[in-house]
């Protein structure tokens, strides 16, 4: 049964038309290839539709069936599912992550004793995002985790909201140590077959479906089809649906943790989810309140309305999740293409029409935006050329650079010399450095791939003059991080 809405709300069936047409408008100015979308309201599915393609190439339609990646939409399923086991008493998210795991370690011991779930939840560890520790999908969770230990922070624990993937990696151990099944299992068993969700965990998965969205980038304003790129720390953002599991997942939320006659988390503990905790950001337009984070929710206001949403962004993908819980409306919109302001625009339409209130022209407003951004793109290219110091070169050799530099957290970087260029591999990925100035090279620009683009590799040497490291901005909000050569030979 549907939980009591706080204020009544308008009818969704009566303005799909003018959604729809919405939809058809935006997609065609933003360029999003396919688009899936649910509307719940009072605990019913008032819409749920798809638009476009799945596959631009083979010309494949996107259904209410397809599967998306959802991104950091996933993050809800992992704090949800640490509210049931703290339902259970069988978890207390008030208690040191070392409790639970006791070979955690962070880079500042203090932070390792007193860092709680619940700081993980909400972003509130001092560690900033570090993300390339997890993004080339070649490390495994307890790798990623000893990693932890040697990542600076940029600031002390519960000062700042800082947003860190790595910190639901972290959650989703807890779970599985906690419960005594792999994370994904959990997920499963107690949440999603409850709600008669069909969920996969990988893009070899997503790969494999019959009915699968291709991801879709952008160089410019040119699409491109994307590689599918796999998200390791899956509890912040691994989970594959589709639009019509996923209408289950808000149902149950706007239920107030009821799905279909059955409870699966008391009220009280969806409140706490909800509750704004942290502050992320003032808001950029009138309509809407300052934004905070919860566990695994972020929460605004929106023309007076209280909003609970979160989105889900990766290469070639872009979800939003968003509900007004006090009139048991909820809208999630899935696209194959990267991060966009569509869903936001469909999501905020829905809302005020709810709501009985004259619509805000969010397209035509983005629309001006989204295109002057595109026409500042070349403007930037040359402002990135002017920072480079002319007629310089570097201090040696080009052979003189190659060898195996290290760092204990971030792994290894190979520089070779070949055919008069430096090669960078790292992890997997392998590409030319071109000469920037003085010692410091650059990798190429890479829009549609998975790579540092246009990251910065500046060299060092000894006091014998040897080329003895080499530092590049891997995490923009602490100093560079630098990776030490190993020594050649025997």
């Amino acid at each position: 049964m549907a939980s009591q809405s706080v204020a009544l709300s308008e009818s969704i069936a009566a303005f799909i038309p003018e959604v729809e047409r919405l939809i058809t408008e935006a997609m065609d100015e933003w360029k999003v290839p396919g688009l899936a979308v649910a509307v719940v309201q009072n605990g019913e599915v008032a819409l749920v539709r798809a638009y476009g393609l799945r596959d631009v190439e083979a010309g494949l339609p996107v259904t209410t069936d397809t599967q998306f990646l959802i991104g950091s939409t996933t993050k809800s399923f992992t704090s949800t599912g640490l509210a049931l086991l703290m339902d259970e008493r069988r978890m207390d998210w008030k208690k040191p992550v070392r409790e639970y795991i006791p070979e955690f370690r962070l880079h500042d011991t203090v932070a390792t004793d007193r860092l709680t779930v619940r700081d993980l939840l909400c972003h509130h560890s001092g560690l900033p995002r570090h993300d390339w520790i997890w993004m080339p999908g070649d490390l495994s969770p307890a790798q990623m985790l000893a990693a932890m230990r040697y990542l600076e922070p940029s600031d002390d624990i519960r000062t700042t909201y800082q947003y860190s993937n790595l910190g639901y990696l972290v959650a989703s151990i807890v779970a599985e140590r906690v419960s005594g099944q792999r994370w994904t299992e959990f997920t499963r068993a107690r949440l999603t077959d409850k709600l008669h969700m069909t969920v996969t965990f990988t893009v070899e998965d997503l790969a494999a479906a019959t009915d699968a969205a291709v991801p879709h980038a952008m160089d410019g304003d040119t699409r491109r089809r994307a590689e599918r790129w796999p998200i390791h720390v899956t509890a912040a953002g691994g989970i594959v649906t589709s639009i019509a599991s996923f209408a289950n997942w808000l149902r149950l939320h706007l239920d107030k943790g009821e799905f279909e006659g059955e409870r699966l988390l008391s009220p009280a503990l969806i409140q706490q989810l909800q509750t704004p905790r942290v502050h992320v950001a003032v808001p950029e337009f009138a309509e809407y309140g300052d934004v905070h984070y919860g566990l695994g929710f972020r929460v605004h206001s929106y023309r007076g309305e209280r909003v609970v949403w979160h989105g889900g962004g990766w290469s070639g993908w872009s979800t939003l999740m968003t509900m007004l819980p006090d009139r048991g409306v909820g809208v999630a919109v899935f696209t194959n293409r990267t991060q966009s302001a569509v869903p936001d625009i469909l999501a905020n339409y829905v809302f005020d029409r709810a709501c009985g209130k004259d619509p805000i022209p969010w397209l035509d407003r983005l629309r001006e935006r989204r295109r002057k951004f595109v026409a500042q793109l070349d403007v930037d290219r040359q402002a990135r050329k002017a920072t480079q110091r002319p007629n310089t070169r570097p201090s040696h050799d080009l052979a003189d650079y190659a060898g195996d530099y290290d760092h204990p957290g971030y792994g290894r970087i190979t520089i070779t010399h070949a055919e008069g260029k430096l090669i960078w591999a790292y992890r997997g990925m392998s590409e030319p450095l071109a000469h920037r100035h003085y010692d410091t090279f650059e990798l190429p620009e890479a829009p549609d791939r998975l790579l540092l683009d246009r990251l910065a590799i500046s060299f060092s040497t000894d006091r014998e003059g040897n080329i003895a490291s080499l530092a590049a901005p891997f995490e923009p909000l602490v100093k560079d991080i630098v990776f030490t050569r190993s020594p050649a030979g025997d």
